[in-house]
């Protein structure tokens, strides 16, 4: 057992485990210390296929796969308005996996902690910690109690990887909770349920009651997980007068299609209550020390995202980690980029939960009316609704819910004037692209007066690096932006808003010494016209009105 290590790791679960794997392979010494001893039972079974490059990128998935995990095609629901079940499946969504996982995490998590092992990771089980320890303000190491003895180890960096124990966070005063979703979950394990029918028996089945929303997840092992999200503050009262089995099987009761799966269906052991739920940290890195997974935030179960943002967040860590340690000098650029791209895949969860949330209608119940966060007396989650299912044209799981659900009034009009809007963009930019683009290089670009170019970090590879973004004002330049290459970057910086495009790429050629003149032709021919579809540049003919150049930015405004 050693008392000093490069990377001191707290917690074993998928990000714990993942984070030190990454780290040991890139050749440093890695120690976890794991509270409990594996394997121990855990909640969040269901995964998503997007986190499967992760667990392949360790090694783990031969094991995976031998495992006999249940197979999963997506998610089966009662919500909106619709009263009887509809699916949606991971192959209606064009390049992404078809299938992932419903797995038992207590062998989930077990086969990632060993993998970390196999790959020289020290993993001490049974190591409850009790501080982290600073020195001048950076992390170096902690203090935890192990086999009735405290002991210390040091470290050039400290991983929290705790979960929703969320130690530094706690520590250090950052936690943030989230008053979006005051829920609290109380779930349970049943033997002998029915399952959907085939293609749908491996789903996830969701049902939307008076009271909140219901979880079936099937198991291999011959139970399913099944769960309750009900308002937190209600739920105390309910939760002394009937103990925690009572009160699960109360909602079960509320919920005629789990009802029906479950009616030959028995309780094995005790249900347990989760109730600290969704929060999110101030920052997620610092002098010494990163958080991963639930230790740096936690969003809502609905989309079964947990397991997902740890992984991700283990592989982005473990880049930060070895940054960071090669050059410390890097750190605030670094911690700008792992706060960037993981806020990225926070906010996504987030503002689709509050989709889903503020689309259901199939109850009028205190439950659903104190989330109904999307009415139009609220500009912020208007607005957020109108950027998650019209920044982008809506699909797969946003989409299904617009069509399903009851959309506040006011809102659908809007989600569809700005696909009718981006449809228009799109258009032009076909109509300017014919004949080999010569309306577009005989056209004048120009930024419109809320579109920035800028410098921000970006990942990689295994680095951070600063690379050129257009970004709108008003947005968070942290989790928007569009990214440029470095020569486009150099095209854009020219426009005027009164040059035509053909001489800005002639002046180009001519400072950088191009031989071959209109060789940049196709490479910009390339990349201009997505941006004109999204509105970050916009184009008008030569000898037009300056009215009429800002035309697109009056529009853009407008929408």
């Amino acid at each position: 057992m050693t008392d000093s290590c490069d990377i001191l790791v707290l917690g074993g679960g998928p990000a714990g485990s993942a984070s030190a794997t990454m780290l040991s392979d890139a050749g440093y010494k890695v120690v976890i210390l794991e509270r409990e001893k594996f394997p121990r039972e855990h909640v969040g079974e269901s995964l998503l296929p997007a986190s499967i490059p992760i667990l392949e990128q360790i090694g783990v998935m031969p094991e995976i796969e031998r495992a006999g995990f249940v197979t999963k095609h997506g998610a089966t629901l009662v919500w909106g308005a619709d009263p009887e079940p509809w699916s949606w499946y991971f192959a209606d969504d064009p390049g992404q996996r078809p299938t992932s996982f419903q797995v038992v995490r207590s062998e989930f998590d077990d086969i990632l902690l060993k993998n970390a092992s196999k790959h020289g990771v020290e993993v001490i089980e049974e190591a409850q910690v009790l501080d982290v320890i600073f020195e001048n303000e950076r992390a170096t190491g902690a203090v935890y109690l192990h086999e009735g003895s405290e002991k210390q180890v040091s470290a050039r960096f400290v991983v929290d990887a705790s979960g929703q124990a969320a130690l530094l966070s706690r520590k250090l005063g950052l936690l943030e909770w989230d008053t979006h979703f005051n829920n609290l979950a109380v779930y349970g394990y049943f033997k002998n349920a029915r399952h959907l029918d085939s293609p749908n028996d491996g789903n996830i089945f969701i049902e939307a009651f008076e009271h909140g929303w219901l979880w079936k997840i099937p198991l291999h092992i011959g139970m399913d997980s099944v769960g309750a999200v009900v308002d937190k503050d209600v739920a105390h009262e309910r939760l002394r007068e009937l103990g925690s089995d009572g009160f699960l099987l109360k909602q079960i009761e509320d919920a005629p299609h789990v009802s029906e799966l479950l009616e030959s269906a028995e309780l094995v052991g005790e249900s347990k209550v989760v109730r600290d739920w969704s929060y999110k940290s101030t920052q997620f890195s610092g002098d010494g020390y990163i958080l991963v997974g639930d230790a740096a935030c936690f969003v809502d179960p609905l989309f079964s995202s947990g397991v997902h943002l740890a992984l991700g967040s283990a592989s982005l860590a473990s880049t930060y980690v070895q940054t960071v340690l090669k050059d410390p000098s890097s750190r605030s650029q670094a911690d700008q980029t792992y706060r960037d791209i993981y806020e990225k895949q926070y906010q996504y969860f987030h503002l689709t939960a509050q989709l889903f949330y503020g689309t259901n209608r199939t109850a009028d119940s205190y439950f659903w009316e104190a989330r109904r966060i999307l009415g139009d007396d609220s500009k912020t989650p208007k607005e957020a609704f109108v950027k998650v299912v019209g920044g982008q044209p809506p699909q797969g799981y946003e989409r299904a819910v617009i069509e399903r659900g009851e959309v506040p009034d006011g809102i659908l009009n809007d989600v569809k004037r700005m696909e009718s809007y981006l449809e228009e963009r799109k258009n032009t930019t076909e109509r300017l692209t014919q004949d080999g683009g010569k309306e577009l290089l005989e056209s004048i670009p120009s930024l419109p007066n809320h579109i920035r170019l800028v410098q921000k970090p970006i990942l990689s590879g295994q680095e951070y690096k600063q690379v050129s973004h257009l970004v709108v004002d008003g947005q968070d330049t942290l989790t928007h932006g569009y990214p440029l290459t470095a020569v486009m970057a150099d095209l854009i910086s020219r426009i005027d808003g009164g040059t035509i495009l053909s001489d800005i790429i002639g002046q180009f050629e001519s400072d950088h010494g191009v031989a071959d003149k209109g060789a940049m032709n196709a490479v910009v021919l390339k990349t201009l016209p997505e941006l004109i579809t999204i509105g970050m540049i916009d184009v008008t003919a030569p000898g037009a009105t300056r009215a009429e150049r800002r035309r697109f930015e009056r529009q853009l405004q407008k929408k």
